[in-house]
């Protein structure tokens, strides 16, 4: 894999590409970014852990055993897969094979009652794991398409656009399931005091439970754009031959890439503030209803202000990402990241910044609702300033395989933070300490970045 100082410029030779094709690009974060928002962090997460498994402690755990599963699977075949879709040149194909695998996951969300039995919960869970592998492969391959769209001086835009449009997304979404789905299970009310749209039954939390079918639907619907107008990679190879030459270079890839360096240190610190950046996303909300006694509803009113924090974090990153260069946003953005898990680690009912409040005092909640805005802001920006600066490591004939590699960095240690956090709180019965992993993590991250270049 040619790097970083040659000679061949990722983007150089990029075709012109008309504004549908990469607005319709552009949709596919609109359309995915849901998933992340409702599903992993803000109801449906929440609502597994409060209401479906027998106690919160209990439910953080299982939860994480889960996504460190789905993970651990993404960690194994992204590369392959990319490789193979470099040799064989069409993302498309890939991208609707598992676009309908991530469907069927998260819409099965919908029979997972409260106070669910064993079997019921483990299915559950199995769906969730079929979601993520299904969502997560398809972000692989759409990933890939990006450098064929625009020049490189125009990646960090592009990229920090498409994030931001992907949190409106799923901002939107958000919205509408508070106003219209979401209710109180005492009031039986939504936010602004109406009864659920559709029938749905609060006692039976059927508000949470349609985030899986909504955010389903909405994938499906959205991602036609990319069908219709991106355009594609050429054919290269049959499937078969593809497979054989994807796979000699991606291990010839592996065998040299520890002679990288830019490289090789970029993929260990992104596979590490990555799987943090996941935790922090993954744990927040479970954290906030054990931890804080949050209801749903205040969650959703943190996860609005997040997406719009994260809006802004997005289009600021793109916009810096010409004017400091790419390495630098990114470092700022895990700063930012360092400081609000501190924050969200000091704060208990009864507890900011380790010191204690009044009783009935608000402190706790605004000071994490400010830990939220942070967390939207930077993780937004460092997301999207890191598909630019993977580019800079990489050519055009071998980016399906560098994604694959990013996938693989973001998930081969996936599996263990979520598992981490499982074992922690199993073993000290406490949500607080099991989360604490992530703030080392950051930090560690962000030391690997110190040999890693980039063109701007």
């Amino acid at each position: 894999m040619t790097v970083l100082g040659s000679d061949d410029t990722p983007a150089a030779g990029t075709p012109a590409v008309s504004r549908k094709g990469i607005l319709g690009w552009m949709f596919f974060d609109w359309a995915a970014q849901p998933f992340h928002t409702l599903i992993i962090t803000f109801i449906f997460a929440p609502y597994f852990a409060g209401q479906v498994a027998a106690n919160p402690t209990d439910g953080q755990a299982v939860w994480g055993f889960a996504a460190g599963l789905g993970g651990l699977i993404i960690a194994v075949l992204s590369p392959i897969l990319g490789a193979i879709s470099d040799a064989t040149g069409p993302r498309k194909p890939w991208i609707f094979g598992f676009s309908v695998l991530a469907a069927l996951g998260i819409f099965a969300l919908w029979y997972v009652p409260p106070a669910a039995d064993h079997a019921t919960i483990t299915f559950g869970l199995a769906a969730f794991v079929v979601a993520l592998i299904g969502f997560e492969f398809a972000a692989v391959f759409n990933n890939a398409m990006m450098p064929g769209l625009v020049s490189r001086e125009k990646l960090g835009g592009l990229s920090g656009n498409a994030w931001a449009l992907g949190y409106a997304g799923g901002l939107i979404c958000l919205i509408a399931m508070l106003l219209l789905m979401v209710a109180d299970p005492v009031s039986g009310k939504t936010l602004i005091g109406i009864m659920p749209i559709l029938d749905l039954d609060p006692a039976q939390f059927e508000g949470d439970r349609a985030s899986g079918p909504l955010t389903a639907i909405w994938y499906v619907v959205f991602i036609i754009p990319l069908f219709l107008f991106t355009p594609d990679a050429p054919r290269r190879e049959r499937i078969s031959g593809a497979i054989r030459d994807g796979l000699i270079d991606l291990w010839q890839t592996i065998r040299n890439i520890s002679k990288e360096r830019s490289l090789f240190s970029f993929l260990v610190s992104s596979m590490i503030y990555r799987d943090a950046l996941n935790g922090l996303y993954t744990f927040g909300g479970i954290y906030a209803v054990g931890v804080i006694g949050w209801t749903t509803l205040q969650l959703g009113v943190f996860g609005i202000l997040a997406s719009i924090t994260g809006i802004g974090g997005s289009i600021l990153s793109g916009w810096l990402d010409t004017r400091l260069g790419t390495k630098t946003v990114v470092v700022a953005n895990i700063l930012v990241l360092i400081v609000a898990s501190a924050l969200v680690i000091s704060i208990s009912e009864t507890q900011v910044l380790f010191m204690p409040v009044a009783e009935g005092s608000s402190l706790p909640d605004i000071a994490f609702y400010m830990a939220g805005a942070l967390i939207g802001a930077a993780g937004g920006g460092l997301q999207s300033s890191s598909r630019p600066l993977l580019v800079d490591q990489s050519t055009p004939e071998r980016v399906g395989e560098a994604f694959g590699l990013y996938a693989l960095s973001g998930r081969a240690t996936a599996f263990l933070a979520p598992w981490a956090i499982g074992v922690f709180t199993v073993a000290f019965d406490s949500q607080r300490i099991g989360i604490t992993p992530i703030l080392a993590l950051f930090v560690i991250g962000m030391l690997f970045l110190i040999p890693v270049r980039s063109r701007t």
